[in-house]
């Protein structure tokens, strides 16, 4: 019962939320200094009135029903989300465009000024969109003290968020494990949220991944987005494909020391640093942890990694969450970094979680060579 009430207080915080920033839009829209408002401002206020509502509808629908109607509703309500991102920064440039000029003492056509920055913020969110669709391959040397020689110049892919359910399933799914096949890595990371959480079949989405071989494997942690209830479902699912899920588990690949911790175990400092002392890993020898978000890489350090490989963060997938995000985060928020003598490469994920839309971030699947 109170899980229920905090859901049911998150879910009000966050359409109060989009109420008051489609509200913006509308006076913003509406406004005029001349007091003369533009045409057609009830049918502005009956549209914007409707689209305040539907991404918290259609992701209710989403967390229950799995079907056509269900997901085009839903796509269409995460799309506009981001756009209506891009359109309350117009909104919010638009009034401090006119609070300038009216104390420098000039009258600007405020409404044609709108017009301009909201253009400039749709056609912001169709090219999020597009980006959004097109998967870069990034290309990584990592030089990892005491790596066996055996894996010198060998070469493993990492792929992190994404996020099969209402938006991207099976199809994306499969066109992801082509790529990556084509570059024919030695071993193959899965660093998380490999589902978004929504109604799905999960047996059917993983499917594909019994098509993704390569010669030392393929391993799986489990993300956020899988353990926000009973993981079962998604775990098996992965399971029955070949895929080998890590869960605190350490694997022997050819002298190359891995460790999986999933989400739930490595979100809190205390327990996850309990659960790397688990683990013997060999100070001279390498060694990668799989864990999806860089929360407390300083623990992994210390407990003797070489590498952790992470995701999670998407590079919040637009501005201006990606800046927020780097304000969290820090130099861990994207790319290879380090801490003390770990090394650290966090992706910006393969999908999308919410609004389909980057800007500011790619979509990537990452090729990792070791020297």
């Amino acid at each position: 019962m109170r899980l229920r009430k905090r859901l049911v207080g998150f879910i009000a915080v966050i359409q109060f939320i989009l109420f008051l920033t489609h509200y913006l839009l509308y006076e913003t829209w509406t406004f005029s200094p001349g007091g003369v408002t533009p045409a057609g401002g009830l049918w502005v206020k009956i549209a914007l009135g409707a689209l305040s509502v539907s991404f918290v509808a259609a992701s209710l629908l989403a967390f229950q029903f799995n079907n056509p109607m269900v997901r085009a509703f839903y796509r269409l309500a995460a799309v506009w989300l981001g756009i209506m991102s891009f359109l309350v920064l117009a909104a919010v440039g638009s009034w401090i465009i006119l609070a300038v000029t009216s104390l420098a003492g000039l009258r600007l056509p405020f409404h044609e000024i709108v017009a301009i920055l909201f253009g400039f913020g749709l056609l912001a969110g169709v090219y999020g969109v597009v980006n959004a669709s097109w998967t870069r391959l990034t290309r990584i040397t990592v030089r990892l003290p005491n790596l066996p020689e055996s894996w010198r110049g060998k070469t493993a892919a990492l792929i992190s968020d994404l996020h099969l359910g209402h938006v991207r399933n099976g199809g994306f799914l499969r066109r992801m494990i082509a790529r990556i096949l084509r570059e024919a890595p030695d071993a193959v990371f899965i660093t998380g949220d490999l589902y978004d959480g929504t109604a799905i079949d999960a047996d059917k989405a993983a499917r594909p991944l019994a098509h993704l071989k390569a010669p030392h494997g393929v391993y799986f942690v489990a993300g956020n987005h899988e353990q926000f209830g009973d993981d079962h479902k998604y775990l098996d699912a992965v399971t029955a494909a070949g895929v080998r899920v890590l869960k605190n588990e350490q694997v022997d690949l050819d002298g190359l020391q891995v460790v999986g911790v999933p989400y739930r175990d490595a979100v809190w400092k205390a327990p996850f640093a309990s659960v790397l002392k688990r683990f013997r890993v060999d100070r001279n020898r390498a060694s990668i942890l799989l864990t999806h978000a860089p929360d407390h890489p300083e623990i992994a350090e210390a407990a003797g990694f070489s590498l952790q490989l992470s995701g999670h963060t998407h590079l919040g997938q637009f501005i201006p969450f990606s800046w927020i995000v780097r304000r969290i985060y820090g130099p861990f928020a994207y790319g290879l970094s380090r801490v003390g003598g770990m090394q650290v490469f966090t992706s910006s994920g393969a999908g999308t979680w919410g609004p389909p839309l980057r800007l500011g971030s790619n979509p990537e699947i990452v090729l990792l060579e070791f020297q």
